[in-house]
């Protein structure tokens, strides 16, 4: 398995964690709990933002085209409304 394919795994494997750990903090009573949860989320996410940095300055990741100001602000609008 290459570099590419490894990192490309790791990354939807910790986006498919991010999501569980979504859920159960949203359906978790115990504060304690919750606090644990939301520090493991945080730092998966953070873990995940480096990882997409270095596959995106390796070339392993192409994100789409950023929006324009008036595609944001339309967004924006219509999320408001």
């Amino acid at each position: 398995m290459d570099e590419k394919t490894m990192v490309n795994d790791i990354l939807s494997g910790v986006k498919s964690n991010l999501t569980s750990y979504q859920t159960a903090i949203s359906e978790t009573e115990n504060m304690n709990l919750r606090q644990v949860l939301q520090q493991i989320r945080n730092n998966d996410e953070s873990f995940q933002y480096e990882l997409f940095k270095i596959a995106q300055n390796k070339g392993y990741y192409k994100p789409a085209q950023k929006a324009t100001t008036t595609e944001v602000e339309t967004v924006k609008t219509e999320l408001q409304q």
